[in-house]
């Protein structure tokens, strides 16, 4: 499979385009937000809550995701881009105070998890399982590359004019991501039947019980859970160290957005390379040792190098989580049995940004009494020694197959497509 018979697809075409709209605008709002609040208070632990305060609607996540699998994905994908434009166009209204801001933020957030989890559940559906693996690598890799683009723009933008102009962007990103969805992907019915329903909470939990009590699941989850904590740390913390750092004021906008956008640039580069490159098998046995390299390349950082030099070894970071996270997704995707995306999706990516919104809270918080470097420094080889504990108990090559095997399995006989253009439909 290659990429051109990737975006050959006109429907996975329109969910990567509404998908990349989405974070740019995302990425630019919080760049903003993060520099303007520093500039305000100088203090790192608020700059810190206001970059991790997005993460906070993911809480509800999991209720979120089971929520939206009870409606056709693309209702819920353009529902939710028409409430958070809404929410970010109030950010723009002259003098507000920012306990206000963030409350909007807040709210604005619980839009994403239900949006991210039908989009994710409807990948597959799109694109078939044969050509799964690269979708995710483009649209993981392409999620990168907007917050390369957000990043830089956010915070160039909001050191040298204003931030409502990166706020205002952002509202128009998501009436730009409602048409592409809305013009771009045919309607399906919902995956899961009226008379297959059950209480809310019920279906939330039948989530949870899958995700972690599967070993294939559980591992790959725990693996993605602390790759990303330890990934993100550099991200939260940029403006303060950036402003901390040696170098002068009129370039702090420009180091932070450097720091900010190395890690998704890295990411991009790794995506692409290593998810064209390298055999399936290969990728899936390479795992443990990219989760344990990953973190290792940020312990550098401890004895307080330029923010050029620090932008470089989380590029490097960078490059190692696009060479394993697309992997363990598209892994974990078709290890999922039908009629649980959405779900499982909303379990690991609250999980996600619950892990992150507390490490760049713990992180923050340690940086406002002890040296910024010395903090991340100790922090990555805490990463470093997580993982070769994770990297010890990883299942073997065969319990992923068999993983796949069963949930290709669970597709409802109803459902299997009979025609050449959609045999790969799971």
């Amino acid at each position: 499979m290659t990429f051109r018979e990737v975006f050959g697809l006109p429907e996975f075409r329109a969910l990567f385009s509404s998908g990349v709209v989405d974070q740019i605008g995302d990425y630019l709002s919080r760049a903003a937000v993060t520099a303007l609040v520093y500039q305000q208070s100088q203090s790192v632990l608020l700059s810190a809550t206001s970059f991790a305060i997005s993460y906070l609607p993911w809480l509800f996540g999991p209720l979120l995701s089971a929520l939206a699998e009870r409606y056709p994905h693309r209702r819920v994908m353009i529902t939710s881009d028409l409430c958070r434009m809404v929410l970010i166009s109030l950010l723009l209204l002259p003098g507000l105070p920012v306990p206000v801001m963030f409350v909007l933020l807040f709210l604005s957030g619980l839009g994403a998890p239900p949006s991210r989890s039908a989009r994710s559940a409807m990948l597959p559906l799109v694109v078939g399982r044969d050509r799964l693996a690269l979708a995710v690598a483009s649209t993981q890799t392409s999620g990168q590359a907007a917050q390369v683009i957000g990043y830089l723009a956010g915070a160039t933008l909001s050191v040298a004019l204003t931030p409502r102009i990166a706020l205002g962007l952002d509202v128009l990103t998501f009436a730009l991501s409602a048409a592409i969805v809305a013009f771009g992907i045919r309607r399906r019915p919902a995956e899961s039947a009226g008379a297959e329903r059950t209480h809310l909470l019920q279906e939330t939990f039948e989530g949870f019980r899958l995700v972690f009590g599967d070993q294939v699941l559980r591992s790959i989850t725990i693996v993605v859970y602390t790759v990303t904590i330890f990934a993100i740390v550099p991200e939260g913390l940029a403006a303060a160290w950036a402003a901390e750092g040696t170098s002068g004021p009129d370039s702090h906008g420009l180091d932070q957005g450097m720091i900010m956008a190395a890690g998704p640039l890295g990411f991009v580069i790794g995506g692409i390379l290593f998810n064209r490159f390298v055999p399936a098998a290969r990728r899936v046995r390479l795992i443990p040792l990219l989760a344990v390299i990953a973190p290792l390349l940020l312990v550098p950082t401890i004895t307080g190098p330029p923010a050029p030099i620090v932008a470089l070894l989380v590029l490097l970071a960078g490059l190692l989580h696009g060479s394993l996270l697309p992997t363990l997704n598209a892994t974990f995707v078709l290890a999922l049995p039908h009629g649980f995306r959405a779900r499982a999706f909303g379990v690991v990516n609250s999980g996600i940004q619950l892990s992150q919104f507390g490490a760049v809270m713990l992180t923050g918080m340690l940086a406002d009494r002890f040296w910024l470097p010395t903090v991340v420094g100790l922090w990555s080889i805490g990463g470093t020694l997580a993982m070769l504990l994770v990297a010890i108990f990883w299942p073997r090559p065969v319990a992923f197959a068999e993983a796949a095997e069963r949930a290709s399995a669970s597709v409802p006989s109803a459902r299997q497509p009979t025609t050449s253009v959609t045999s790969e439909q799971a």
